[in-house]
């Protein structure tokens, strides 16, 4: 199986190039950035996948096409957002004596970082609530069940 072509470019956007050096307190306004614009850009990217899509397809037939595209990628968007994203990313060759990074790492990577931070600036009642450090899956699920209105705005602004 391979990855349908939304889901090729979709961490090559804002998601995997997201700052995570700032620590002003705002990483939740900042990560609710990055991912918008993932999103935005997502939504515009599958203006030429669809057309790429019908023609791989062609007994789809359907004229949502485009509907379904975008409901897969807010999907995707939520998984990684959650961290429950199953793609594993296409592997950067081995440089000397390195591990070899996928953008998926990275990119999880910096979820980390942006949920810790997060974490760090809630008040100790609601920290309690979260103990599953270094991951913080329930503070990523809860993340995206309050952004995910506006993410899918971000995703449909563009998509034609």
């Amino acid at each position: 199986a391979c990855a349908p072509y939304r889901r090729l470019s979709l961490c090559n956007k804002n998601l995997v190039k997201m700052d995570t050096n700032n620590n002003d307190g705002k990483a939740k306004h900042d990560l609710l950035l990055d991912v918008c614009m993932a999103a935005k850009y997502e939504g515009e990217s599958l203006n030429t996948y669809s057309a790429q899509y019908d023609l791989k397809y062609p007994s789809s037939g359907s004229s949502f096409t485009m509907c379904t595209m975008l409901a897969r990628s807010f999907a995707d968007i939520g998984d990684i957002v959650r961290g429950r994203d199953l793609y594993l990313g296409k592997k950067k060759k081995k440089q000397k004596g390195k591990k070899t990074k996928t953008k998926k790492n990275h990119l999880k990577k910096n979820l980390q970082i942006f949920f810790k931070n997060i974490l760090d600036k809630l008040d100790d009642s609601i920290k309690s609530n979260y103990k599953d450090a270094p991951y913080y899956y329930n503070l990523q699920k809860n993340w995206w069940t309050a952004n995910r209105k506006t993410v899918g705005k971000a995703l449909t602004c563009r998509a034609k």
